[in-house]
């Protein structure tokens, strides 16, 4: 069972989409440094198919993704629910997970951007030339390494 603290539209998470994030609690991976402590706490509404479908809804006009901000704690879940973005509307998936690798349990094609990687605080976030955290275009079946997107010099490394 996923729950959720609160979501947001956002024009940062994924590059050249408007986003719909949903920040997932329960995260299990505790990362020194964390920007969003609050959601280590399993706290918030339950996340299922009625409550996504009501939000996407209520923004479909104004949004082109839906991203999981998080759910490492029950991984199965978000694939389950992204699916379920995939089968019943037009609507782009993405996933920001704190873990290394994708859960044998979830299935790549169910989504078009996924971001990997525990925050490492010296390292950096997304947007720093030395993350460890890489974010991912989905094509074909193919995870593409777009990570560089994020980077302050974008205009040298175009999406």
């Amino acid at each position: 069972m996923l729950r959720f603290i609160n979501y947001d539209v956002v024009f940062q998470e994924i590059p050249d989409e408007v986003t719909l994030a949903v920040n997932i609690s329960n995260c299990p991976n505790r990362c020194e440094g964390c920007h969003s402590p609050y959601l280590m706490e399993d706290a918030g509404m339950i996340l299922n198919e009625n409550i996504l479908a009501d939000l996407v809804e209520k923004y479909r006009n104004a949004i082109t993704c839906v991203c999981f901000m998080g759910g490492d704690s029950s991984p199965s879940e978000v694939d389950r629910l992204a699916a379920f973005l995939r089968k019943n509307y037009s609507m782009k998936t993405g996933w920001y997970s704190g873990k290394s690798d994708i859960p044998a349990d979830c299935f790549i094609q169910h989504f078009d951007y996924i971001k990997l990687g525990p925050y490492i605080q010296h390292l950096g976030g997304l947007n720093s030339a030395t993350t460890n955290q890489r974010f991912y275009r989905i094509e074909n079946g193919n995870m593409i390494d777009i990570t560089n997107c994020f980077f302050r010099i974008y205009d040298k490394n175009p999406c």
